[in-house]
């Protein structure tokens, strides 16, 4: 049982209460339904890679997205992780390519901008029509680094660089808000029209 409660307690957002539930209902469960779980587990593990193009997680090569012609090729969405793609997808607003970083530059940490998929960036700009990169990455002090660190370098090969607005999510009231959020808020107000 504590192997199994290490092992859970390895995966990201699964705490030690959360691994303890989960632990419990594994070993309680059906023998056939824990064993589809581990098959299903391994299958997707065995399937699923990086697209060699922007890097979302996919089955097949390009991905669907980068395989998309509908999709509009001048404009380019960097996001840090693959998962990223998953919540701007949900929105149903964004009709551009991606491109995954795969972290945000950190020195603290060990990141460098070489230990990103920034060159394969580069590449894809002088490769395809891209007009337009959107940084859509953290607000922490990370990703503001790794913003500022892009916009610089891309500007430079004359694309347009663009950062996503950050603000309040909806449905928060004002007194549920850090200190910068609020100040991003209002730097990034729009006029009503």
């Amino acid at each position: 049982m504590l192997e199994l409660l290490a092992a859970l307690n390895k995966l990201p957002g699964i705490g030690p209460r959360s691994a303890e539930r989960l632990a419990l209902h594994l070993v309680q469960s059906d023998p056939a339904a824990v064993k589809q779980l581990a098959d299903v587990l391994l299958a997707a593990r065995a399937r699923i890679r990086e697209c060699p193009v922007c890097g979302a997680l996919t089955e097949v090569t390009p991905c669907a997205i980068c395989a998309d012609d509908r999709r509009d090729a001048a404009t380019v969405c960097v996001v840090e992780q693959a998962v990223d793609i998953l919540s701007l997808e949900k929105s149903g607003t964004y009709r551009g390519k991606y491109h995954v970083l795969g972290g945000k530059i950190s020195p603290l940490n060990g990141v460098e901008p070489e230990d990103l998929r920034i060159s394969s960036l580069e590449a894809r700009l002088g490769q395809e029509p891209i007009r337009e990169v959107i940084l859509a990455l953290g607000s922490d002090v990370e990703g503001d680094a790794t913003s500022f660190y892009l916009s610089k370098r891309l500007a430079a090969r004359g694309v347009k660089v663009t950062r996503i607005a950050h603000g309040l999510p909806a449905g928060s009231g004002l007194e549920f808000a850090d200190e910068l959020t609020l100040s991003r808020a209002l730097e990034g107000r729009r006029e009503l029209q």
